[in-house]
């Protein structure tokens, strides 16, 4: 058979225009069962929230609580500090070229409160303890000590997923809270000590324009970053493909997922937040 019979063969399949939109409904296809599969698996676990942990389970959130809280204190605190010393470094110039140089406090707190504080508090905590969780489950799945629960009627997510992700989500803002604090400190510290800005001025603008409000946006964008850093961690956990290199892959996608999350929902929550803020105080717009 001659090469130009072959190619016009009917029993050759050939290239079609169709092949594209079939490829990309197949793609869009699985990314919806992945979705639906994802919705299905953190309704379980806020199903067993409200009914509580086992009771290995509770001894198990104390030893997450310790793990994600305090072990990841210092490499928050240690972030904080060089991003609110960073913001004044750079926001001094051109408020001092404006002539509000005294106003650089402001600047700097609501910044790091509002929205840098809560963000990279969660990317931190997507890396460090999103990793770990993901590693830890997946490390189990392919043991076969989550078939082994299953075999004793313990439900695995109640076991092994609850007490880690009411963990996650109680300290996330309480970590949030550490980054705050000393990411302030360290904007003061560079714009005060070493800028020059008076210190009355730096915390009297400061205290101005931070309010309640302003404080509790970020504690209520960290609380949505703990759920979803760590229902994302979870179900990588669960879903992890077998061997080494399987688990190594969740780990990835648990941080890549968890951190393009965490920015779309930043967006929305910040533009909700702020929606709110102008519904009830219309006279008093948020800075930033």
């Amino acid at each position: 058979m001659s090469v130009m019979e072959k190619d016009n063969s009917p029993t050759e399949p050939g290239w079609s225009l169709l092949d594209p939109i079939t490829k990309l409904g197949s793609s869009l296809y699985n990314a919806i069962q992945g979705l639906g599969d994802f919705g299905h698996f953190l309704g379980s676990i806020l199903h067993w929230c409200f009914r509580g942990p086992s009771r290995m389970g509770w001894r198990d959130m104390m030893t997450q609580m310790y793990e994600i809280g305090t072990r990841s204190i210092p490499v928050v605190m240690l972030t904080g500090a060089f991003i609110g010393a960073v913001l004044a470094i750079e926001a001094y110039p051109q408020f001092q070229a404006l002539g509000f140089a005294s106003r650089l406090g402001s600047v700097v707190v609501v910044s790091v409160v509002k929205q840098i504080g809560p963000v990279l508090t969660a990317v931190m905590l997507a890396g460090r303890v999103g990793g770990a969780m993901t590693a830890e489950l997946g490390t189990m799945k392919v043991t076969e000590q989550v078939d082994a629960l299953r075999a004793m009627a313990a439900d695995p997510i109640r076991t092994l997923a609850v007490p880690r992700f009411l963990a996650c989500v109680l300290m996330t803002p309480v970590l949030t809270v550490f980054s705050d604090i000393i990411g302030a400190i360290g904007g003061w510290l560079i714009a005060v000590k070493v800028e020059g800005v008076n210190n009355y001025h730096f915390w009297h603008y400061a205290s101005q324009a931070t309010d309640l409000f302003t404080i509790n946006t970020g504690l209520i964008k960290s609380f949505f970053f703990g759920v979803a850093i760590a229902s994302i961690a979870c179900y990588k956990g669960f879903r992890s493909g077998s061997g080494a290199q399987g688990v190594g892959r969740a780990c990835t996608e648990s941080f890549v997922a968890s951190f393009v999350v965490i920015l779309v929902m930043n967006f929305f929550l910040a533009t909700m937040l702020n929606n709110i803020y102008n519904i009830y105080w219309p006279s008093q717009a948020p800075l930033f």
